[in-house]
């Protein structure tokens, strides 16, 4: 067969322990199941020959930069995405001196579950916070960005957080609700490839409209369904009124005109360490659209003159 190389780490028996280094996925009845993913991520990328994609039966994610990089950060992926989704913000990070992982949520990127509450998915990402493990930097995008919230009880407090949320999921109407999943079921039922994704928003390069249309194909209409039928109402900005003494939280919301799922007012006002803004000509995918937005607003240390 094919090998698949990916930058990616699993959590094993012992969640502390991960595979640091790009693996090259083969198949091991003992550890790994075959997911059946060769015709549609050919038809995705079609020139790279995929004949099976072996991933791990529990917890997987992937990684960028050396484990021994002096600063950590967490990236969580949205709906119908997949931790390869955040290549871009990863690869500035890990120039930046930090070690990257980006888990896969429970659903995506073909991990199965049940329970598909926003946290039942944060309490699958407790052993990424393993003894003690903290982030100098987490980054959430819209269902990612609730999950986040859902993270903070159980975010060791031992060093300053920053916490950036890329047009979060925090409230959604019934109404919207409903809309939404009819748009995400119709998705799944249409994959569209990176040339469609291209045609639809040409601000995004080809490397994410590969990794959009990517994420799609892992993920199907259980995961959706299950995701608007245990969340309601949704609901989830509550945590945001008490945040951690070391923890700054800025949330980044798409502009109103061009398909916001956040907006200001579902942001609690007068809140310290809580910022907020609209990022004005900037769709949903603000990773995609604006990676500049995103890096202003993470601590960077530069060398001294």
């Amino acid at each position: 067969m094919h090998d698949l190389y990916a930058r990616s780490l699993f959590l094993h028996a012992f969640p502390a322990l991960i595979f640091l280094t790009p693996l090259v996925f083969k198949p091991r009845p003992s550890s790994l199941q075959a997911c059946p993913t060769s015709s549609t991520v050919a038809k995705i990328f079609g020139h790279i020959q995929v004949i099976r994609v072996y991933m791990h039966a529990s917890i997987s994610a992937s990684q960028w930069g050396s484990p021994t990089a002096p600063r950590r950060a967490l990236l969580i992926h949205g709906l119908t995405m997949s931790s390869q989704s955040w290549e871009g913000v990863a690869q500035l990070l890990a120039a930046e001196g930090f070690f990257v992982v980006a888990p896969n949520l429970l659903g995506h990127a073909w991990r199965r579950g049940t329970d598909y509450r926003i946290s039942t998915l944060a309490e699958d990402l407790r052993p990424y916070f393993v003894l003690g493990t903290s982030y100098d930097v987490i980054i959430g995008h819209s269902l990612g960005g609730a999950v986040i919230l859902s993270l903070l009880p159980i975010m060791p407090d031992t060093k300053e957080n920053t916490i950036i949320l890329l047009d979060p999921a925090l409230k959604i109407s019934k109404e919207n609700v409903d809309k939404y999943e009819k748009l995400f079921l119709k998705e799944i039922e249409n994959t569209k490839t990176a040339d469609d994704h291209m045609a639809e928003n040409p601000a995004w390069p080809r490397r994410d409209s590969a990794l959009r249309a990517l994420g799609v194909s892992m993920c199907d209409h259980t995961v959706i369904e299950g995701i608007f039928k245990h969340n309601r109402p949704w609901s989830f900005s509550g945590p945001l009124k008490n945040i951690l003494s070391r923890v700054k939280i800025t949330v980044l919301a798409s502009d109103p005109a061009l398909g916001a799922v956040c907006h200001l007012e579902h942001v609690p006002c007068d809140v310290a360490r809580l910022h907020a803004k609209i990022c004005i000509g900037i769709g949903h995918w603000i990773q995609y659209e604006s990676l500049d937005s995103i890096m202003n607003e993470i601590p960077l240390r530069r060398a001294k003159l």
